[in-house]
This record gives structure tokens, C-alpha cells and sequence, in this order.
């Protein structure tokens, strides 16, 4: 199904992946400490099959996700919403808990960061469509990212995730309804 490898941050990940897709293929990156060697090892994956980066929502799969960024800018994304990713009880986000239908539509709807000359989406358009410096501002950010799978943005992190991406005003209007 997937000729990429998927970069997953440990072994419930894998398990759950496996559940769902019979012979997918992934990574683990054994938590949030990733080695030079492991980043060289996902280098080479990116090199020979390409990788899907398929962390969990919250800091550390954020901060595995950066640093893999930072190596390989051309890799894939999946994101899985906040929501998408608690447990039925206990706490903690992962991609071991999140239903099957959200792990599919975020494996399938993966998106490569585009090079860009020009920044897209502007830091006044965002403040104007009260998506930064609101009180609002963080339920529209959610709204928005889960619309267009870019996964969960604080004020800071929106602009450069919608550019990195290449998402035009027009969509971003439109994920709004607006």
C-alpha cells in the first residue's frame, strides 16, 4: 500500500499500524532522543523508498518531527488531530490510540513541504481572520489545521506550517467557510 517507510516514534505504533495495513513498513525512532545514527538511518530510507514522518501530537513526537525536518526537508507528513489521538481513558496522545479511519486519513492524505521562493499566507491575514492574537484563536487554529491534515499549530508554528506547505489564502478561506 505504501512505498514509503513510516517514521514512528515505538512499538505501539508499529503494532497499531500493522493492525490496519498488512505489510506496511516502518521506523521507530525509540522516543524523542533521536541519534545521529538513526537520523542517518532515515536518511538513507528517504534516499531508497521515501518516508512518511507519522509522530504522535504533542511536543516529543513534535520535537522528533523537527529534527527529522531539519535533515531530510523533502520528507512526507502525516498528522493525526489531538483529539484523534487520546486514549478512551488514561492520558497521553499517540497513534496507538486513534481509530482506524483517522490513522487511514492521515497516512493517505500525507503532504510534502513544497520549495518555495515566497511566502503564501501572511502574519496580518492570519491576525485578521482571528486565527492569531484572539481569544478565540486556538479553536480556529484547530478547526483549521484539522480541515487541511496539517496538524495541531499553536500561533507561531500556523504561518510557517501553512507556507511549508503551500497552502494559498483561497484554501485557507475556504477550510474557514468564509
Amino acid at each position: 500500500m505504501f512505498k514509503e517507510v513510516i517514521v514512528v516514534e515505538g512499538r505501539d505504533d508499529t503494532r497499531r499500524l500493522k493492525e490496519i495495513f498488512s505489510g506496511i513498513e516502518t521506523f521507530e525512532t525509540g522516543g524523542s532522543a533521536l541519534d545521529e545514527m538513526k537520523l542517518e538511518q532515515i536518511k538513507t530510507l528517504q534516499e531508497k523508498r521515501g518516508i512518511i514522518v507519522f509522530t504522535d501530537p504533542d511536543y516529543p513526537g513534535q520535537k522528533i518531527r523537527q529534527g527529522i525536518v531539519e535533515a531530510i526537508p523533502e520528507c512526507k507528513h502525516a498528522y493525526l488531530n489531538r483529539n484523534d489521538a487520546r486514549p478512551r481513558s488514561g492520558k497521553g496522545l499517540g497513534v496507538e490510540h486513534a481509530s482506524e479511519s483517522a490513522i487511514r486519513e492521515a497516512l493517505l492524505t500525507a503532504m510534502t513541504p513544497i520549495e518555495h521562493k515566497e511566502e503564501h499566507i501572511s502574519q496580518p491575514f492570519l491576525v485578521g481572520l482571528g486565527l492569531v492574537g484572539h481569544g478565540d484563536s486556538k479553536k480556529k487554529r484547530e478547526i483549521l489545521a484539522n480541515k487541511l491534515g496539517i496538524g495541531y499549530v499553536n500561533g507561531k508554528q500556523l504561518r510557517n506550517r501553512l507556507n511549508m506547505f503551500g497552502i494559498s489564502e483561497a484554501q485557507v478561506l475556504e477550510s474557514l467557510e468564509i
